[in-house]
């Protein structure tokens, strides 16, 4: 039975997705669970972690619980980013036999055959961070460390936040110009003033983490003209595009047409001035692509992977798009 199913895996940082299909693309399961980053739980805890949901699956689709499960296995993971972490990553899935033939490598791929069709490619993923790959035709890529400032990466829901906490501190004292968010900030917080919002950060009464919540804060803020939070979103836009012209700058693609999906929550949020001066910028500096919003999870992504590797039709495709919708709020 297992001869011609895919496995298809997202490991994500917050959430794991792990479906089973068949090569008519016919959803059999599909299962979710905690995040399951090695950047988080290490190597063995992920796959640990996967290993669980590949049998809880298997149960459901009535498949075998002995290994394999299915004929290819399509694994992809948050904070693979490296080869010698794909490798690791890849040595362990192997080790566990989901599959006779596994491929590894970040979660960012997925996405990106989640949101187009198209053989040329760029997705551009704006969650917590920011992460970028450029996929050609031929089959060339090019991809970025996504470590961060220490990489040069700038952009994401943590950014926007720390901008914005920046931003309502230096307003408060004279630093720097006038902004609701020194008044959206610690209202959001439910505390009385900037200052007190700094200072339960300082003294650990609020996680740092936090900040990433008021990425909405931000959006909201830009859309009712307040300058400062605008002046946040043009640079998170320039920063979607610069990403995306040196990717496909990388494989001499600024000429090609393409198609640049943009995925993760802060650009899914379709907030219309983000959108817009990406939308612009991107016309000035790679007139031949056009971007596609995609709000599905990566796992619908690694399962068209998988069809694609098993040579099945658009048919197929066309199935497994319509019986698997998920976003990042399903099942």
């Amino acid at each position: 039975m297992t001869d011609r199913l895919v496995l298809a895996v997202d490991g994500g940082n917050s959430k794991t997705d792990v479906v089973l299909i068949d090569e008519a693309g016919a959803v059999l399961a599909h299962v979710r669970g905690p995040g399951s980053s090695p950047h988080h739980l290490g190597v063995d805890g992920a796959v640990d972690l996967i290993d669980e949901l590949v049998l809880k699956a298997a149960a459901r689709a009535g498949v075998s619980s002995a290994y394999p499960v299915a004929a290819l296995g399509e694994v992809y993971m948050a904070g693979v980013d490296f080869p010698s972490e794909q490798e690791g990553v890849a040595a362990a899935v192997r080790s566990r036999a989901w599959a006779p033939e596994v491929v590894v490598d970040n979660d960012t791929f997925a996405l990106l055959r989640a949101g187009t069709d198209a053989p040329d490619a760029v997705a551009v993923v704006c969650g917590a961070g920011i992460n970028c790959v450029c996929v050609a035709a031929d089959g060339r890529h090019a991809r970025f460390a996504s470590l961060g400032r220490l990489s040069g990466d700038w952009g994401g829901g943590a950014e926007l936040g720390e901008e914005a906490m920046w931003w309502a501190a230096r307003a408060v004292d004279g630093r720097g110009p006038e902004t609701v968010l020194s008044t959206l900030v610690p209202r959001f917080f439910d505390l009385p003033d900037v200052a007190a919002v700094y200072e339960a950060i300082h003294f650990g009464r609020l996680e740092h983490r936090r900040l990433i919540e008021l990425a909405p804060v931000v959006l909201q803020a830009s859309r009712e003209s307040d300058s400062v939070a605008r002046r946040i979103v043009i640079a998170l836009a320039e920063e979607v595009v610069t990403m995306a012209r040196a990717a496909l700058a990388r494989l001499d693609m600024l000429a090609t047409p393409s198609v640049v999906v943009l995925g993760g929550g802060v650009l899914t949020s379709r907030d219309p001035v983000l959108l817009d001066e990406v939308d612009q910028r991107l016309a000035e500096a790679a007139p031949q692509a056009r971007t596609a919003v995609t709000e599905v999870s990566p796992v619908v992504g690694a399962a068209l992977l998988g069809l694609d590797r098993l040579g099945a039709g658009a048919a197929a495709k066309q199935r497994l798009r319509a019986q698997l919708p998920i976003t990042k709020d399903s099942p």
